[in-house]
C-alpha cells in the first residue's frame, strides 16, 4: 500500500512509504591494463549496495512469491461460499462495524498496492536510478497504468463478482489518482462496479476523523452499505486500526486477531516496504541512514 509522500511518513507513525536510500557516488573505474586498446577490458564499476534489492528481486523473479500469492487467493475462494451462507459472517472488527450487517449486500475489501496491483517495477526503477520515493515519480508511475495484477487476484475477484459480491478497493493512493487507478484495474481484468468502489486517501467520511493514513473511517463507510465478507492486504493496517506503530502494539493486534487470518482476513507478502519497517526505528525517518540500519540490526535474533 502506497502513501502520498515521504513527508507523511515522517509526520505519521503509520506510513507505509518505503524510503530508498540514494547511493553514494560510484568509485571510478580502474585504468585499463597497459597495452589495452579497449576500455571494455577494465573491471566494471560495481553498483552500491541497496537495502531493497533482494526484496524487489524476490518479488519479480521467484516462484515462491507467485506461489504464496496464488495459494492465498485460491484458499480465499474456497472460503467464499461459507462466508456468503453464514448470516453473521463479517470481516470488520466490532468498533468499525457501527451498524447491523444483516441484509446488506456482500462485499470484499481489497487494498490496491502489492495486494491487487504489483508495483515492483516502480521500486526497481528507484533502485536503478538511486532515487527516493516521492509524490511526483509515484504519480507518474500510476499515470502510466502499467502495474500488473498480483498472481491469483484476477481469478478470485472474478469469482467473487460472479457470486454477486462487490469488490471494494480501499487504498492509500490519493483521490486524485482515482481515474488512473480504476483504468489500471479494469485493464488487467479486475471487476470495477463503478467509481464508488474506490475509496482513496482523503475520502470524506461523515462523523469520522481520519488519523493520517489509517483506513478505519473508510472501512466504516464500506460497512454502512455492505456486509464485508473478507479483507485483503499486505499490512496489518489494511485490516484494523494501528493506534501506535510499535512492535509491541503490532504484535498485540496480531495476537488479538490471529484467528481471523485465513478466514476473514488474507495477508499478501510484501517485503519491499511497509509500516513494519519504521516500527523498528521509532518511526523516525529523519534519522541518518546508518542509525536506522543499526536499529534494524538490533532487532535481529542472532544465533548464539
Amino acid at each position: 500500500m502506497r502513501l502520498l509522500a515521504l513527508a507523511v511518513c515522517t509526520a505519521l507513525t503509520l506510513s507505509a512509504c518505503k524510503r530508498v536510500e540514494t547511493p553514494a557516488a560510484a568509485a571510478p573505474a580502474a585504468p585499463a591494463a597497459a597495452g589495452s586498446s579497449s576500455p571494455a577490458t577494465a573491471p566494471p564499476v560495481s553498483n552500491p549496495a541497496h537495502d531493497n534489492l533482494n526484496a524487489v528481486a524476490w518479488m519479480q523473479t521467484s516462484v515462491e512469491y507467485k506461489a504464496l500469492s496464488e495459494q492465498t487467493y485460491r484458499a480465499a475462494a474456497d472460503h467464499l461460499d461459507k462466508a456468503l451462507k453464514e448470516k453473521n459472517w463479517d470481516a470488520l472488527v466490532p468498533e468499525e462495524r457501527g451498524n447491523a450487517a444483516t441484509g446488506l449486500k456482500p462485499a470484499v475489501v481489497m487494498d490496491v498496492d502489492e495486494t491487487v496491483l504489483d508495483n515492483s517495477p516502480y521500486q526497481a526503477r528507484l533502485i536503478r536510478d538511486g532515487a527516493d520515493y516521492d509524490e511526483v515519480t509515484w504519480a507518474q508511475w500510476v499515470a502510466e497504468k502499467k502495474a500488473k495484477p498480483v498472481p491469483g487476484v484476477v481469478d478470485f475477484a472474478k469469482a467473487a463478482n460472479a457470486k454477486g459480491v462487490t469488490v471494494l478497493y480501499i487504498s492509500n493512493r490519493a483521490e486524485h489518482l482515482k481515474e488512473a487507478t480504476l483504468a489500471n484495474l479494469k485493464a488487467v481484468g479486475l471487476p470495477v462496479a463503478d467509481d464508488s468502489v474506490f475509496l482513496g486517501l482523503g475520502t470524506f467520511v461523515k462523523d469520522c476523523e481520519q488519523n493520517g493514513s489509517e483506513k478505519n473511517c473508510r472501512r466504516k463507510l464500506a460497512g454502512q452499505k455492505y456486509r464485508v465478507l473478507m479483507q485483503f492486504g499486505d499490512q496489518i493496517g489494511d485490516f484494523v486500526q494501528v493506534v501506535s506503530n510499535t512492535r509491541s502494539d503490532r504484535d498485540a493486534l496480531y495476537a488479538e486477531y490471529h484467528d481471523w487470518f485465513g478466514e476473514r482476513w488474507w495477508m499478501l507478502p510484501n517485503p519491499t516496504y511497509g509500516s513494519w519497517e519504521p516500527a523498528l526505528f521509532n518511526n523516525e525517518w529523519a534519522q541518518p541512514t546508518q542509525a536506522r540500519r543499526q536499529a534494524k540490526r538490533d532487532a535481529l535474533d542472532y544465533a548464539p
